[in-house]
């Protein structure tokens, strides 16, 4: 994920990067490994989207949209509760009996989050944002997704300054850890 563009087109890029890995898990009979191979790369995708989202986006959504505060906390909800869904993921293997339960309420509350946040944020962050400033906040959004944390991490703070502070530690380790254990690839 990175891809250019102002913020709204490199989260919507990165939204369809997201729904296609959900397809390719549907696409797998319950218990292939593959799904879980797809399990852990959609969860490095949506936690380094998701810890982006919460430095960059949401303050601005905050600071230029009419009503943001709600806005903003209404989607800090959906990514604290997809984080925690995520991280009992984590523990699961793909022919365990919580898997697919797990996988399929994620799936279900991400497509929530997207409709939501394409539907209304976005909508009216354009309207009220000018679009130098939403070239911009792509820009941080990109570097913020570079050295973002890959693995849910439910205790972590979700609002500036502390998840700007703390983010880039726990992204080294996590690509450290993904790194010694092959997480997320094919072998």
């Amino acid at each position: 994920m990175g891809h250019g563009g102002n913020v709204i087109d490199e989260l919507v890029t990165d939204h369809r990067e997201v729904e296609e890995m959900f397809g390719r898990i549907e696409s797998l009979p319950s218990g292939h490994r593959d799904r879980k191979v797809y399990a852990d790369r959609v969860t490095m995708e949506l936690v380094r989207h998701s810890v982006a989202e919460e430095a960059y986006l949401y303050p601005a959504v905050r600071e230029h949209v009419a009503g943001g505060d709600a806005l903003a906390d209404r989607e800090l909800q959906d990514h604290a509760t997809a984080e925690q869904i995520m991280k009992d993921l984590e523990g699961c293997d793909a022919g365990d009996a919580e898997f697919d339960r797990l996988v399929g309420t994620l799936m279900g509350e991400i497509r929530s989050h997207i409709a939501d946040e394409e539907g209304n944020l976005f909508p009216a962050l354009r309207q009220a944002c000018p679009m130098d400033t939403l070239n911009e906040l792509g820009d941080k959004v990109r570097k913020a997704k570079k050295t973002a944390p890959t693995r849910p991490h439910p205790a972590a703070p979700d609002k500036p300054p502390a998840n700007k502070l703390l983010a880039p530690g726990a992204g080294m380790v996590d690509r450290l850890r993904d790194a010694l254990t092959g997480r997320g690839t094919f072998d």
